[in-house]
């Protein structure tokens, strides 16, 4: 007698099918191709002008690509209006163009209408502003929802951000370089913070874009390295960040290590005559 596995395997919420960016006549992305599912967490690395913004702004809806197929939350770009699209997606960009001095919980707020300010003669819907004060809770942002935009930390704007795209209900969150110009502290509790949200919200696909290792959560399941717009290496994170095809990816030999659940990187040791020029 055998038993039948009925455990519904996670949704697909991206799918990207040998993509090629052009722009100007640069080869941007190199047949590309990655499938995210619901409670997976991506991160994409790879040094400057490897496509990491650019395969990042695929899945978010933003732009089209030259050739191939992206799929988010079962439409197809070139299909679909985009904006329409973008509703349904958590977009955290640490350049956040916002210049008044609102306070923190009227930003979370802007995540429901998706504007940078907040639209005029609008109102939250009933709870919405209660939900808005939870979110930031969770973040480690109780007791600040009063203060102002300009008077926070680069911290506490991202983790801000984070709660204003966490309103829309998103099924997959974006995050761009979400630990730039972050001091050690503030980096650690964002990171922390990420752990917390993708544990309270299983079903959540997230992407993350980075330089570093050193800034990826614990919770990172999956990853992407990526060198000059091709994929170096792609899957689960303990088989793709390891020493052999991170110095591949950045070509240069570095030490890949994990240690409860957080990635470091250092460069492998240069002994002196081998760092003098020759004669």
């Amino acid at each position: 007698m055998t038993t039948e596995d009925n455990t519904a395997a996670p949704p697909t919420v991206v799918r990207v099918t040998d993509i090629d960016v052009v722009r100007q006549g640069r080869l941007l992305l190199d047949s590309v191709s990655m499938t995210v599912r619901g409670g997976e967490h991506w991160a994409l690395l790879g040094s400057n002008g490897a496509g990491k913004s650019t395969l990042l702004g695929m899945v978010g809806a933003l732009t089209h690509p030259t050739r191939g197929t992206v799929e988010v939350l079962g439409r197809t770009l070139g299909r679909v209006d985009l904006r329409e699209l973008r509703t349904f997606i958590g977009h955290v960009n640490p350049r956040h163009p916002l210049r008044s001095p609102l306070r923190v919980r009227d930003v979370v707020l802007t995540g429901l209408t998706n504007s940078v300010e907040p639209v005029p003669r609008w109102s939250p819907p009933a709870g919405e502003p209660e939900r808005a004060l939870r979110l930031l809770s969770m973040l480690g942002m109780a007791g600040k929802e009063d203060a102002r935009w300009p008077t926070l930390s680069q911290g506490e704007r991202g983790r801000t951000l984070i709660a204003r795209a966490l309103m829309a209900r998103p099924r997959l969150l974006l995050l761009d370089e979400p630990a730039t110009g972050l001091d050690l502290a503030a980096r650690e509790q964002l990171l922390s913070s990420l752990d917390a949200l993708r544990a309270l919200h299983p079903g959540l696909a997230t992407v993350l874009v980075t330089h570093h290792l050193e800034e990826l959560p614990a919770s990172t399941t999956h990853a992407m390295l990526l060198r000059e717009g091709r994929c170096v290496a792609t899957g689960l994170a303990d088989e793709v960040l390891t020493t052999d095809q991170v110095s591949k990816c950045f070509d240069h030999p570095v030490r890949i290590e994990r240690t409860d659940g957080r990635w470091t990187a250092r460069a492998e040791r240069v002994s002196p005559a081998e760092a003098l020029p020759p004669e």
